[in-house]
């Protein structure tokens, strides 16, 4: 049997990217999937698409996770499309890195609304819907909070805050039987990474020659971790932060 058989999993910002890979090994791996989508609906169901080719179960559902009232829709939608809820992938997020002379309370906001509160009220919302056998959620954070690059204050601290927001979930949702860990990727090549002008860059070389494997990574090395934080074989794990970076620290 398929490690997540009979398995619900709402992954948001999953129209590209890291998001997109998780959702498509989720599936792969037996559970039905939530795509979430903000603003992407052609990458979302080009994501529906390549899963349900696969032989897997997909729907794809727009909302703005910084939103209350997105949210609650797009739990409605998942319970009203699979009458259940499992997993929860934390996904969805921003990044723009600016010197402390150019950020601004805009840049400000725009990252802490969906990278941090966005988080937090999926979070919320997820609670709600897991039956009494508990359930999985997985925050997607970055190995930036604790390489902490120069002209990434504002990202960096939304990155360390889901890292303490993972511990403290996992003791606070424990007791319900419900886990909360965390990925930190380090640098993975998506379209966000190549539209923001990185794929070429000397900040892109620098960092692969402090990684030990000596790459950059893609969105397929992000997803199997998740598979594994979503299955029974983490039954035993919560609160953690795993690095998955090529050795990158």
């Amino acid at each position: 049997m398929a490690r997540l058989q009979d398995k619900v999993a709402i992954v948001t910002g999953a129209s590209k990217g890291i998001g997109a890979s998780i959702a498509r090994y989720l599936a792969d791996a037996g559970a039905a999937v939530v795509v979430n989508y903000a603003s992407s609906k052609a990458g979302a169901d080009r994501v529906v698409a390549d899963i349900t080719r696969h032989g897997g179960t997909a729907i794809a559902v727009p909302a703005n996770v910084a939103d209350p009232a997105d949210i609650e829709r797009l739990f409605a939608e998942t319970k009203r499309a699979f009458g259940r809820l499992d997993i929860l992938v934390n996904n969805a997020g921003v990044y723009e890195f600016l010197p402390l002379e150019d950020v601004t309370e805009e840049h400000f906001h725009k990252h802490f609304d969906l990278n941090v509160l966005g988080l937090l009220l999926a979070t919320k919302e997820a609670v709600k819907h897991f039956d009494a056998a508990g359930g999985s959620i997985i925050n997607i954070g970055s190995g930036a909070s604790t390489l902490t690059p120069a002209n990434t204050s504002v990202y960096t601290a939304t990155k360390a805050a889901v890292d303490a927001i993972t511990r403290v979930l996992a003791k606070e949702l424990g007791p319900r039987n419900i886990r909360v860990n965390a990925i930190n990727p380090g640098m993975v090549e998506t379209e966000g990474f190549r539209a923001g002008g990185f794929a070429e860059s000397d900040f892109r070389k620098q960092i692969e020659a402090q990684t030990p494997l000596g790459r950059i990574g893609q969105p397929r090395d992000i997803a199997p971790t998740a598979v594994f934080l979503a299955s029974a074989d983490a039954g035993w794990i919560t609160g953690e932060t795993l690095l998955v970076g090529g050795g990158l620290r």
